[in-house]
């Protein structure tokens, strides 16, 4: 190391050591981080591995930055990076800029701060606009760092990244190719703890060989590949699949992959852990085995084909024995591992008593099944359940969580932005746990967030008194939407300051009430209609509250104001609609305006239908299924609103027609209607997974609102009372068509974003008198 560099080093510690503050949690798992520290891939590996990132992402700068891996004492103890500028920059073809950091990802953090900062540079997902490099002065002048340079460190080690069903909502059919940007997006935003999740079905048709079980067996045991993240959970079995071999060995092979190239970046990828799940057929090789069937999770007819998975008590010795070869078959598999595995035995499966003693003998045993596999193991469990089981009172809560060694768990604090529980458990407890964004569900299309609460949140809990944070995360269920609230996220994790900044999507396009209109007509109430009232940070993780017979669209804000910022928004188009990014978000603001716009116009049917006005309810229908085909070419002229590309790129994974064929059934179901359905009752999971996918609103969306406007005509001509019956035998019908149709969508964009939003403007929106009661 230079004199020079040396001396910015002891400037820069002397500024920020006293500002760093390390919580009791950090304490509890010092012992795993030194751990991690000594075992984390040699400093030539990670610059090689940043530099790489670095080629892929601006290659045109490639030499104007310096990377160099420094430890933990050089930032003060805790990890950071650094950013300097270099004496020997103008010289031709020189470095310009030194970023130093304890791993990879520091590096690469300090590379995003500083083309963010000083650049004027945004980096986002290639479905949500892209980056936009544009403004990056070109190589040789790139704006100095004032004064000695800049240290930023961590208050907190980890970034967590994931939750148990992206895996599903938004990774289910990527290739490397996708996989390789996602890990580069992730060390630019600064996550080090991604879950990793890929390819453990592979692993477990290893390890249940060892017990006896045949792959046959296993047939009805996986999911298929759009569902594996309820299969593992244990909520069904069976359904989509059955998985091809030729699934299990690719994902293996993506998951090396993964985990390869997590590891150079100095990452600490999370695997998952044994929860208790097994097939039906380890009933009939251990019958003294201790395993129950569990209850019924929203089938309509509880049918056990899909239907109420078995669990293997925690208790039993057996638990142990798998728990143990599952770990240790990861480890031979992969090489290594970080110690973490996530586990979440209890996530919507209430154990079968309230006794406190009962629960903290499960909670160690399932920590002993992880520990005989790695001696080191660290047991990472999402904290859902405490918010939304009643079942998990103060004293079973405590009973789980004081099960375990202190520091040997760590805690999701899963939902933090709007439901935090470290603030109602006394910081858990004790165990550490992570502050977690959740913010989105399902992968639904909506623009909202918290911002308040995500700039402020993770501030105040690390600062308040014996916290036992240890680190932020992001535990969205789908991704590739509002990138502003995932930039301001993963800026939390080196944030030491509060930020001042000034749930799921139930629209009625995308998730039409499955009621008859007189429902509708008798919740209005004192001026404020119904389909307004509800407050959405209220909204458990539930599918509907449950005296409601269907979830109802909701306001984030002034929807008048959000006509008037796009109004603006267009105005700016002549100068910016060469940008991606811009045409990403024109197209964004105006669906998200015609979104509310329909939420009203329905409403004004449903009047006219309670006022006996057949002409009104035939006018203003015709309104709304134009509405939505309008909306379909207009989401048709981006690429992140496409619905061809999930479908494409499940079927790019088969080796042949049958497979395509079950892939494509399973993209298409886990959109529209999941799980089971008779002629007459929907799926209790329809629309869960809703979509404004171009394609999506033409032939599924529009139709099925037309079959329940028909209804609505139709019971005038009769002069009977709407027919409920009729309606869902129609729709289901169509959805079930839908689902096993072969049809082809474009991957492409076609049409002019700005034009087509300028058109709908004044099509639907000015003069609308849209309100916000």
């Amino acid at each position: 190391m230079t004199a020079y560099v040396t001396l910015i080093f002891t400037i820069v510690i002397l500024l920020f050591t006293v500002t760093h503050s390390s919580t009791v949690g950090v304490q509890y798992v010092s012992g795993l981080l030194q751990i991690q520290d000594r075992e984390r891939a040699s400093s030539s590996v990670q610059i090689s591995a940043a530099r790489a990132v670095l080629d892929r992402f601006i290659p045109s700068h490639s030499s104007s930055f310096d990377f160099q891996i420094i430890t933990k004492e050089h930032c003060g103890g805790v990890s950071c990076f650094m950013i300097s500028n270099l004496p020997t920059s103008h010289l031709p073809g020189a470095p310009e800029i030194r970023i130093s950091g304890v791993t990879g990802v520091e590096l690469l953090t300090g590379l995003h701060w500083y083309l963010k900062n000083l650049c004027g540079a945004h980096i986002s997902w290639d479905k949500t606009g892209g980056s936009q490099l544009s403004s990056v002065p070109k190589a040789g002048s790139l704006p100095r760092m004032k004064d000695d340079g800049l240290l930023i460190q961590r208050p907190v080690p980890w970034n967590y990244y994931q939750n148990a069903v992206t895996s599903s909502y938004t990774f289910a059919w990527w290739d490397w190719q996708r996989w390789e940007k996602e890990i580069d997006w992730m060390a630019l935003h600064g996550i080090n703890m991604p879950l990793a999740f890929t390819g453990q079905e592979a692993i477990w048709q290893k390890v249940f060989e060892k017990f006896n079980i045949s792959n046959s067996e296993l047939g009805d045991f996986f999911g298929g590949p759009a569902f594996l993240a309820w299969s593992r959970m244990a909520n069904l079995h069976g359904w989509g699949g059955p998985l091809p071999q030729s699934w299990l060995d690719q994902q293996l092979a993506m998951q090396k992959k993964i985990l390869a190239r997590m590891y150079e970046l100095g990452m600490t990828p999370v695997l998952p852990a044994f929860s208790g799940n097994v097939p039906a057929a380890l009933k009939n090789v251990y019958p003294s085995a201790k395993i129950t069937r569990l209850g019924n999770w929203f089938t309509v007819d509880s049918n056990p084909k899909w239907c109420c998975t078995y669990l293997l008590d925690a208790t039993d010795p057996l638990f142990i024995e798998i728990g143990k070869a599952f770990i240790s078959q990861q480890i031979k598999e992969y090489g290594r591992s970080s110690h973490i595995y996530n586990c979440d035995t209890f996530d919507e499966n209430t154990p079968p008593t309230d006794d406190p003693e009962y629960i903290s003998s499960l909670a160690a045993a399932i920590f002993k099944g992880m520990q005989s596999g790695d001696d080191d193991a660290v047991w990472l469990m999402q904290g859902w359940l405490f918010a939304y089981d009643p079942y998990w009172r103060p004293p079973q809560m405590q009973a789980l969580l004081d099960a375990v060694p202190i520091g040997k768990m760590i805690v999701l604090d899963l939902f933090a932005e709007v439901t935090p529980i470290w603030t109602t458990s006394d910081q858990f407890y004790g165990v550490p746990y992570i502050w977690c964004m959740l913010h989105n569900f399902a992968g639904n299309v909506e623009m909202y967030g918290v911002l308040d609460s995500v700039g402020s949140g993770p501030v105040e809990a690390r600062i308040s008194n014996n916290s036992t944070m240890v680190g932020v995360g992001m535990s969205m269920e789908g991704i590739e939407q509002n990138p502003i609230v995932y930039d301001l996220m993963s800026e939390m994790a080196f944030q030491r300051t509060k930020i001042d900044v000034k749930d799921k999507n139930r629209d009625v396009i995308v998730a039409f009430p499955d009621v008859d209109p007189s429902f509708l007509s008798s919740r209005k109430t004192s001026g404020t209609r119904y389909l307004r009232s509800i407050n959405p940070l209220s909204k458990r993780f539930s599918l509907k509250d449950e005296n409601e017979d269907f979830d109802k669209p909701h306001l984030w804000y002034s929807t008048s104001e959000v006509i008037r910022a796009l109004e603006l928004f267009i105005d700016g188009g002549n100068e910016l609609s060469g940008s991606n990014t811009y045409r990403y978000d024109v197209v964004d603001l105006t669906r998200q305006a015609l979104a509310k716009f329909a939420n009203d116009l329905f409403l004004d049917i449903i009047e006219a239908y309670d006022s006996h006005d057949a002409d009104g309810v035939a006018y203003l229908s015709k309104k709304f299924l134009d509405l939505v085909d309008d909306m379909d070419a207009l989401l048709a002229c981006h690429e992140g609103f496409l619905l061809g590309p999930w479908l494409e790129s499940s079927k790019q994974l088969a080796i042949n027609e049958e497979q395509k064929k079950q892939y494509e059934w399973n993209a298409r179901t886990q959109i529209t209607m999941w799980f089971d359905n008779t002629e007459e009752e929907a799926s209790l999971l329809r629309d869960y997974g809703n979509k404004y996918w171009s394609g999506l609103l033409r032939d599924y969306y529009g139709p099925r609102a037309a079959i329940y406007f028909k209804y609505l005509i139709q019971s005038f001509e009769k002069g009977e009372s709407f027919d409920l019956k009729g309606w869902r035998r129609e729709w289901i019908k169509l959805t079930n068509n839908w689902q096993n149709a072969r049809d082809i969508y474009p991957v492409k964009s076609e049409g002019d974003a700005l034009v087509t939003s300028r058109w709908l403007f004044e099509k639907y929106l000015r003069g609308s008198g849209i309100d916000d009661h």
